[in-house]
């Protein structure tokens, strides 16, 4: 049987399995996927046993995504910008490397009526989470994308890869002087419950406002975006279904149905 894997640290509280696992017996394929706990240092490892185990392919979350990055033979253009990796695929000895975390976000927008065509777009933060989506929102032809980060040199590196593209980057206090239709927060503000550095006024100018994390109540924030009236509040949830699907579509050639998937982790969350 063909095996998969998903590899981080931590890895325990991955979703990954439920919803591969729940997308094999949907679309009934035969394969084996299952979460591995990689100790620091053992990533290269981990990756070859796969491989040698008839691994097919495999994600890759915190903190292995630029380790994954390096080891791969080939890349995708997105994976090349964003200088790491969530999904490898193994075929005829060479490791290809993709990310599909920009191509999640952007459907789970779409999936919510979300307008990005011609729109003015905040994206907080400059990390790695910024990097995997900054290429799949520019494609949706916005009118502009602004990157805010406290360091701002490490939002300029991002869109300094993009030129001639309606990009740019501010500090957050830059924000209080333009106004956004959608706000998407990838910094980890979200896992850690702090409120962020921007103002009431940007927030609730926006029609929405988008949370790369979720969990079992809305983040600061959300529930902030909630009270000053914003349309669309939307967590992640969808884009990790989003990623999945475009993971699994990757390696099997199969478009699988998000909402049932969706739905029963919903439940889960409850």
């Amino acid at each position: 049987m063909d095996q998969y894997r998903v590899f981080g640290n931590p890895i325990a509280q991955s979703k990954s399995p439920f919803i591969h696992q729940s997308f094999a017996a949907q679309s009934q394929c035969l394969l084996n996927y299952q979460s591995e706990l990689v100790e620091l240092g053992q990533f290269e490892k981990a990756v070859n046993n796969l491989i040698a185990n008839n691994g097919k392919g495999a994600n890759v979350t915190a903190p292995f995504k630029e380790q994954a990055f390096a080891m791969c033979d080939e890349l995708s253009e997105k994976a090349k910008l964003a200088g790491a990796v969530n999904t490898l695929i193994f075929t005829q000895g060479i490791i290809y490397g993709d990310t599909t975390d920009g191509i999640g976000l952007v459907s789970d927008l779409l999936r919510h009526q979300v307008i990005l065509q011609d729109s003015h777009i905040l994206l907080l933060g400059a990390g790695g989470a910024a990097k995997g989506v900054v290429q799949a929102l520019l494609d949706k032809a916005p009118k502009s994308l602004t990157i805010a980060n406290r360091t701002l040199s490490k939002a300029e590196a991002i869109a300094e890869q993009y030129p001639n593209k309606p990009i740019k980057a501010v500090t957050f206090s830059d924000t209080e002087h333009s106004q956004f239709d959608i706000i998407i927060n990838a910094t980890s503000a979200g896992l850690s419950g702090d409120s962020l550095p921007i103002s009431n006024n940007t927030i609730e100018n926006a029609n929405t406002c988008y949370d790369m994390v979720y969990g079992k109540k809305p983040t600061a924030f959300l529930q902030q975006a909630r009270l000053l009236g914003v349309e669309h509040v939307i967590d992640g949830l969808g884009m990790l279904v989003g990623q999945a699907a475009a993971s699994f579509q990757l390696w099997t050639d199969i478009n699988p149905e998000v909402e049932p998937i969706l739905k029963s982790l919903r439940e889960q969350l409850v």
